[in-house]
């Protein structure tokens, strides 16, 4: 078994001591992590703090956290402006992966040296994580360490677009705006290993040679010339699925390519524009409008859920079917660069923060 769940159940705690509190035997292990006190611009607002490390509870385990990607998630959520509301002060990081440093005397699913990475993922910033065994997954421990810090979200995110709308066969189509941002990317892997072709949109013309080489079927830019020449190229092929990370006009030439019944699943509004329907698409078409967002489904699913999408995703991982593209690794302690270079575009990947280096 290349990844496995813990059966244990309940709520999710993880445990980050507050600052000053000392416990007997322990008040001179402490950790760093980011922590803002207020929600505002991540410059302004994240400061590294040392922690002291509390003892574990029978059924919790310490991970040495190693890399955390900055995703845009994460800015939001330090910003005020994700979905789910922060309660300062708080450490933010949505995904990251380490190794198991340390366990409880009941705890049956995790050892120490294990990979695993957070499964609901808060407090990912921070040098250790404690929780409950339940809280993390193991993956393959010869997983390259940062490609395993970025499992959980993106290639998350595109597996359960493939798998959770639509029965999809091989030789079926799925088309997608924003293909080279992290999910298209995990998107355009996963489909050719599944079979299935990929009609994809970027905005830049020097995106198309490079996705290709990724595996893309095919690359047009986001635009009216692109939509038609993308729709030239399917005929009388059927489209019944496309994903939607950017919405506004972007959005509408997805749904012009959809077939009737086709659905529209969303994840991400990039353009900061709302989506927009044309009427033709609802009475015509009756085309299916969906929305995901995969920390609610990650919430909601079952260990048996999660087992059957992160163990195929750590396995093309191991195999290199499935790399996620990397900017830059940047140590902790120099984490506005981080967060600068995160909020720049033109990025070649993603940002890492290595954990382990102060």
């Amino acid at each position: 078994m290349l990844l496995s769940l813990s059966p244990q159940t309940g709520a999710l705690s993880i445990f980050l001591s507050a600052v000053g509190v000392e416990d007997a035997g322990m008040k001179d292990m402490e950790s760093l992590c980011l922590q803002f006190d207020r929600t505002g611009q991540p410059l302004e607002v994240l400061k590294l703090v040392s922690r002291p490390l509390l003892p574990l509870g029978p059924h919790e385990v310490r991970v040495r956290m190693r890399y955390a990607p900055v995703n845009p998630a994460d800015l939001n959520f330090i910003e005020g402006t994700y979905g789910r509301p922060a309660h300062p002060p708080a450490v933010p990081g949505h995904e990251g992966s380490g190794e198991v440093e340390e366990v409880g005397p009941a705890v049956e699913s995790l050892e120490k040296g294990d990979l695993v990475v957070p499964i609901e993922g808060n407090s990912c910033w921070a040098q250790h994580l404690t929780a409950a065994e339940h809280h993390f997954a193991k993956l393959p421990r010869r997983l390259d360490r940062v490609q395993a810090s970025m499992l959980r979200i993106n290639p998350l995110t595109a597996w359960r677009i493939l798998k959770g709308f639509v029965d999809l066969e091989k030789g079926d189509v799925i088309a997608q705006n924003a293909a080279n941002s992290g999910v298209g990317r995990a998107l355009i892997q996963i489909a050719k290993k599944e079979g299935i072709h990929t009609i994809n949109f970027v905005r830049r013309p020097e995106l198309i040679d490079e996705l290709k080489a990724l595996g893309a079927d095919s690359v047009f830019l986001d635009n009216d010339e692109g939509l038609a020449s993308a729709k030239s190229l399917l005929k009388k092929v059927p489209l019944r699925l496309a994903a939607n990370a950017v919405s506004g006009d972007s959005a509408v030439r997805l749904m012009d390519m959809l077939s009737p019944e086709g659905t529209l699943v969303t994840y991400g509004a990039m353009s900061r524009q709302s989506l927009k329907v044309p009427n033709k698409f609802l009475i015509f078409k009756n085309l299916q409008l969906r929305g995901l967002w995969i920390t609610k489904w990650v919430e909601k699913a079952g260990s048996a859920e999660l087992y059957e999408a992160l163990h195929p995703l750590a396995e093309m991982m191991r195999n290199g079917e499935l790399a996620m593209a990397v900017d830059e690794i940047v140590p902790l302690k120099e984490f506005s660069k981080a967060i600068t270079r995160a909020q720049e575009s033109g990025r070649s990947g993603k940002v890492i923060l290595d954990l382990a280096v102060n």
